[in-house]
């Protein structure tokens, strides 16, 4: 039996499009909470500043509290989005063993 590299490229397509699709939704959805909530705090920040509701120092603090939640977010969508890939490489791979294994009739094993 042959492989069919048509068909093998669409079975990886759709696979990696699946996994994207679907964790792109939960990384969008996770994102616009975090970016909502930045903005609210810096929205919150200025209005103290202009109120004269925190002295400088207080100021200053807020400010790199509000610093290490952009950075924290960031990292945190990193990790996610490295999640993804592994993932995605993992189908694929996955996908590619199927193939092969269907053809040749061979069990492919991962090493761990």
């Amino acid at each position: 039996m042959s492989l069919d590299v048509n068909q093998l490229i669409s079975n990886i397509k759709d696979t990696a499009s699946a996994i994207i699709a679907h964790d792109i939704t939960e990384i969008r959805g996770f994102s616009e909470r975090q970016l909502s909530a930045l903005a609210l705090q810096a929205q919150l920040i200025t209005k103290a500043i202009l109120n004269r509701e925190i002295n400088e120092d207080l100021r200053d603090y807020f400010l790199d509290s509000l610093e290490d939640m952009a950075l924290n977010f960031a990292k945190t969508l990193r990790g996610l989005l490295a999640v993804t890939i592994e993932k995605v490489w993992n189908a694929i791979v996955g996908v590619l063993w199927t193939a092969i294994e269907a053809c040749t009739g061979i069990s492919l094993k991962v090493a761990n």
